[in-house]
């Protein structure tokens, strides 16, 4: 039986932390039309959640057309639950946003009351977070603290620092997701993840190892107490993600329950 959070989080009728990881499937289209046809096309895998990626949005500073994209999104996906990431650029991004146009439109989509969670970056620095931070607790929306590192993997003390320094920020659910240069910096991920779950962190935790190297941490990092991973329905926002019909029948070898 895989390690559990001692916190979960319930998104809808959806169990974060709970005995089986979610599945996440990303949305990274640049206009509302493809928007929606991925969000149809991948609301047929039936995941467990989907993210959109609105860094990829072209008319990403435009709120009012991110907020009318985001309620049609809504409408197409129903009840499941939806996660909202603009990613910053040097953490993975798709295109350059200032701080304060990102903050100015996340806090707009925390109180439309349309996203299940919210993901922000832990260096965009303390001060944005904390409003990040606030913006959440106001309108109940759970607030994801994550660090992206597309270079390397650091040790394994870095790694649990940003998991146990999201936690201290607080963050709902803490992430990190890291580049491995050999399979070697594989297993350092899946320890740090497994120390985080056993003895830091009592939130849920999503942690993965990226590319072709990382991929088992996709499918195997729920044993070590990851409690998400992303798999691709219509695009992939990652490297080394899995296709989603392909990692459930490897997930159905494994001992979750």
């Amino acid at each position: 039986m895989r390690l559990q959070s001692k916190k979960t989080l319930k998104i809808r009728d959806r169990i974060l932390g709970g005995p089986v990881p979610l599945i996440c499937l990303p949305l990274v289209a640049t206009d509302q039309n493809s928007l929606l046809e991925q969000a149809r096309a991948v609301c047929s895998f039936k995941p467990d959640a989907i993210e959109w990626r609105v860094d990829k949005f072209e008319a990403v500073l435009d709120t009012d057309a991110v907020l009318a994209a985001l309620g049609a999104l809504r409408d197409a996906i129903g009840n499941i639950p939806l996660i909202f990431t603009c990613r910053v650029i040097h953490e993975g991004g798709f295109q350059e946003i200032a701080a304060e146009d990102r903050l100015q439109m996340n806090k707009a989509v925390i109180g439309s009351d349309q996203v299940d969670l919210i993901d922000t970056e832990m260096s965009n620095g303390e001060t944005m977070v904390a409003e990040m931070k606030a913006a959440c607790q106001k309108a109940g929306c759970p607030l994801i603290l994550s660090y992206h590192n597309f270079e390397e993997t650091p040790d394994e003390a870095f790694i649990l620092d940003r998991l146990v320094t999201a936690d201290k920020l607080g963050a709902d659910v803490a992430k990190v997701a890291v580049m491995p240069k050999n399979y070697k910096d594989v297993l350092t991920l899946l320890s740090a993840t497994y120390t985080a779950r056993a003895e830091r962190l009592d939130i849920p935790i999503i942690t993965m190892s990226m590319g072709g190297e990382g991929g088992i941490t996709r499918i195997a990092g729920g044993l070590f107490g990851s409690d998400l991973t992303f798999a691709i329905g219509k695009a992939s926002s990652a490297p080394g993600q899995i296709p989603i019909d392909d990692l459930r029948k490897a997930w159905s070898a494994l001992p979750f329950n």
